[in-house]
C-alpha cells in the first residue's frame, strides 16, 4: 500500500510494536509518514528476573520504548500506564484509545489481531486490538460519542484503514527489506526483553519467511479492515 500521511501504532506492550509492525514504521517514516505511539500498559509483569521490582521495570521498560521510537523515527510515545497484564475492554480505555485517534488523526492505525484462532496471543495484545478496532469505527468517527474531546478541542476522525499484525490469514505484505537494520536495532533497545538473544537471527528468518510469500526478501504482514468515508 502507499505510504500514509499519519499512523498512530496502539498496542499493550513496550516491544510488542517493535517485533510486530517496526519494519513498516521505520519504512513509512522514512519516506514522509508522521507515525505515533500509543503504549497501553508499562509492562511491569514482563521479567523472569526474581529480584526485579514492578515499578522499577516499569520505568526501564518505558525508557526502552522511547529509545526504540525514536531510532524508527516515531513522532510521539503516549502512555496509558495499565498494569501488565490488566488491560479489560472499559469505557475508560475505550475513550482513551479515541482521544488518541482524534488527538493524532491517523490514516492508518497499526494494532495486535484482537481475533486469532490458530494460535493462543496474551490476553492484553487481544484487548489492545479488539479496542483499538472499536475506538476507530464507530466511535472516533461520530461526534455524540464521548463529546467531553470536543470541549478539549478535539474533533471526530474517520480512520481509513486499520491493519492487525499477528493475523492468521494477512492480506497485506510491507516490503521491509530496507528497513531491516533499523527494526533489528529497535529490538535491541528492549535490553531487559533481550537478555542476551540473537534477536536479529530469529527476526530476519520470521520475516524472511513472510516476505517469501509476497516476493519481497522481508515484509511484515497485516489483515486489513477499510472503514467506509
Amino acid at each position: 500500500m502507499d505510504t500514509p500521511g499519519r499512523v498512530l501504532a496502539v498496542f499493550a506492550h513496550p516491544d510488542d510494536a517493535e517485533f510486530g509492525c517496526s519494519g513498516t514504521v521505520a519504512t513509512w517514516a522514512k519516506a514522509g509518514a508522521q507515525v505515533h505511539y500509543l503504549l497501553c500498559t508499562n509492562g511491569n509483569k514482563g521479567t523472569g528476573d526474581p529480584e526485579m521490582l514492578p515499578e522499577r521495570l516499569a520505568i526501564i521498560r518505558e525508557a526502552e520504548q522511547r529509545a526504540a521510537a525514536e531510532v524508527l523515527g516515531v513522532k510521539s510515545v503516549m502512555t496509558l500506564g495499565y498494569p501488565d497484564g490488566e488491560l479489560e475492554p472499559t469505557r475508560t480505555f475505550l475513550g482513551q484509545v479515541v482521544r488518541a485517534i482524534r488527538l493524532t488523526k491517523p490514516d492508518v492505525l497499526l494494532t495486535s489481531e484482537p481475533h486469532p484462532r490458530l494460535n493462543h496471543s496474551h490476553r492484553d495484545h487481544r484487548m489492545a486490538g479488539l479496542t483499538a478496532l472499536d475506538a476507530c469505527f464507530p466511535y472516533a468517527r461520530d461526534h455524540l460519542h464521548f463529546p467531553e474531546h470536543m470541549r478539549q478541542g478535539l474533533e471526530p476522525h474517520k480512520v481509513g484503514t486499520i491493519l492487525f499484525w499477528g493475523a492468521d490469514e494477512p492480506q497485506e505484505y510491507v516490503d521491509i527489506s530496507a528497513a531491516m537494520d533499523t527494526k533489528i536495532a529497535s529490538l535491541q533497545k528492549h535490553a531487559s526483553q533481550i537478555r542476551g538473544r540473537d534477536v536479529g537471527e530469529m527476526v530476519r528468518k520470521r520475516t524472511h519467511e513472510v516476505g517469501e510469500r509476497a516476493g519481497y526478501e522481508y515484509a511484515e504482514a497485516f489483515r486489513k479492515i477499510e472503514f467506509r468515508r
